[in-house]
């Protein structure tokens, strides 16, 4: 399931690794049309706000870029707390009312993308919720302190009692064959 689906970037790269995308929500027709040419099979819910994890299909794998103006350094900067930043806890509703009908098997995976503008907004505190909201998920009273230097490394990992949570920055120009820098954090939570 692709959240905040865009283009359809997760699940075409799903695909491409041998899984199948089975449904996504995104608002923008643009987006939506060049999805329904890649993935005539794909289901289209619109709206996130208008989603209940708990009944859609389950699936082994959440996907989410959600909205970054919020985060990036060429915005605002007003972190999760902005209008669009702020649909990153919707991503999290989804998936903890699709656990919770599932008893906790679907998703098994989440994964989470964004600018590495978030691990500094609200300095550093914005990336920590994301970090935190992630895990738990899993377990409601985990918490994830701010690192003693005030920042956060490019890279890093998370592990509790039944879940693990890894992070990293990478660089679309280096080894993925995309001319420009792009350079984006992901989070992968288990």
């Amino acid at each position: 399931g692709s959240l905040f689906d865009g283009i359809g970037g997760f699940p075409l790269a799903g695909m491409l690794s041998g899984v199948k995308p089975i449904w996504a929500s995104e608002i923008e027709p643009f987006p939506v049309r060049v999805t329904a040419v890649r993935f005539p099979n794909m289901k289209h819910y619109g709206d996130i706000h208008s989603l209940n994890g708990g009944e859609l299909e389950p699936v082994a794998i959440i996907t989410f870029g959600s909205p970054c103006q919020n985060l990036s350094l060429a915005g605002a900067r007003t972190g999760l707390a902005g209008e669009q930043s702020s649909l990153f806890f919707e991503a999290v509703r989804v998936i903890r009312e699709m656990r919770e009908k599932t008893n906790g098997t679907y998703p098994r995976w989440a994964v989470w993308e964004n600018v590495p503008g978030a691990l500094s907004s609200a300095r550093g505190d914005d990336f920590r919720v994301v970090l935190e909201s992630l895990v738990q998920i899993k377990d409601a009273q985990a918490t994830v302190p701010l690192p003693q230097t005030g920042k956060w490394l490019s890279a890093g990992e998370i592990l509790g009692d039944h879940y693990s949570l890894a992070w990293r920055i990478i660089d679309a120009a280096k080894g993925w064959g995309v001319a420009q820098r792009r350079r984006r954090v992901f989070a992968v939570v288990d």
